[in-house]
């Protein structure tokens, strides 16, 4: 029985004790690489659901404003003189005779300003008027609420030499089109 103590002890203990060691070592390696996979896919899972509601919030709100996107479209799509000739008159329909009056409309055939350096087409239109400053802000504010595309390019405010509290109001307007 001495002969094979050695082969015993090295077959029937050592040997079995280390491959389950090696075993118990494999499959924490494994457990640790799933964990690890487990929390990178969480991770990316929450970064694509907070992406996914963040697209659909933004998907609702442009629904939402379509009918916008239609009008804006059709407002583009507009003669942009005749459009600021027929609201100027119903603006200054609404306001005190004594406090405004137009005394110039212009629409330029050249480009300035930026509409020359845009690829989007545009026309100028020059405006002038004689009124007291309350009146014209009131009409511009009016002028530039109901068309959107207009873009103030200049605005020169002179006293007038006829009456002390009228001004001469000189407006340039880019007028962006389709």
């Amino acid at each position: 029985m001495h002969l094979y103590r050695k082969s015993i002890v090295l077959f029937g203990i050592v040997i079995p004790v280390m491959a389950s060691a090696l075993l118990v070592g494999v499959g924490f390696l494994l457990k640790s690489k799933m964990t690890t996979s487990f929390e990178a896919k969480q991770k990316n899972f929450k970064t694509y659901e907070i992406g996914r509601v963040a697209g659909l919030q933004i998907e609702s709100e442009v629904e939402r404003l379509h009918q916008h996107i239609n009008r804006w479209n059709s407002l583009l799509s507009q003669e942009s003189a005749s459009t600021v000739t027929t609201h100027l008159r119903e603006i200054c329909e609404h306001l005190p005779n004594k406090e405004i009056q137009q005394t110039a409309f212009e629409r330029p055939s050249t480009k300035s300003g930026f509409g020359t350096i845009s690829a989007q087409n545009s026309s100028q239109i020059r405006i002038a008027f004689r009124g007291t400053y309350r009146t014209i802000q009131r009409a511009f504010l009016e002028l530039e609420t109901r068309m959107p595309q207009l873009q103030l390019q200049e605005l020169r405010i002179d006293p007038s030499s006829a009456q002390s509290s009228l001004l001469n109001f000189q407006a340039s307007y880019t007028a962006w089109e389709r």
